[in-house]
C-alpha cells in the first residue's frame, strides 16, 4: 500500500477529484495549507499600503492506494493539477505499512 500526498493549487481541486473519480479512487482528505517553494510568494497591495504574501494557500491531498494502482493516481494528479506555471505543487509517495477501517475491522489492502 501506498500513501501519496499533493500539494496542488487550490484552483485545480476539481480537475483532480474527476481524474481520480476516473480512475476508482474511492476517497481522498483534503487540507487547506499554507506554504511557499520557489515561488517565495507575492506582493500585493491593500488599502494604498504594499505587503508581502510569504505563504501561499494550497490544498494538501492525501490518498491512501494499493501498490498496483499507485503509478497510475500519480499521473492523473500530476496531468490535473498542472498548468505549467510555477507553484503548480508537488506529490510525495510513501510506504504504507498498515491500515484499518474502524466501522469493520478490516485490514490491510481491504480497509481502502
Amino acid at each position: 500500500m501506498k500513501l501519496i500526498t499533493a500539494i496542488i493549487k487550490p484552483s485545480k481541486l476539481q480537475d483532480v477529484r474527476d481524474a481520480l473519480s476516473s480512475i476508482d479512487v474511492a476517497g481522498m482528505t483534503v487540507s487547506e495549507v499554507k506554504g511557499f517553494g520557489r515561488q517565495k510568494g507575492h506582493t500585493e497591495i491593500y488599502r494604498g499600503a504594499e505587503y508581502e504574501v510569504s505563504m501561499l494557500p494550497k490544498l494538501k491531498l492525501e490518498m491512501a492506494v494499493s501498490d498496483s494502482i499507485a503509478e497510475q493516481v500519480v499521473e492523473a494528479v500530476a496531468a490535473a493539477a498542472k498548468t505549467d506555471n510555477i507553484g503548480d505543487g508537488k506529490i510525495f509517495v510513501l510506504s504504507l505499512e498498515a491500515a484499518m477501517r474502524i466501522r469493520t475491522g478490516e485490514t490491510g489492502e481491504g480497509a481502502l
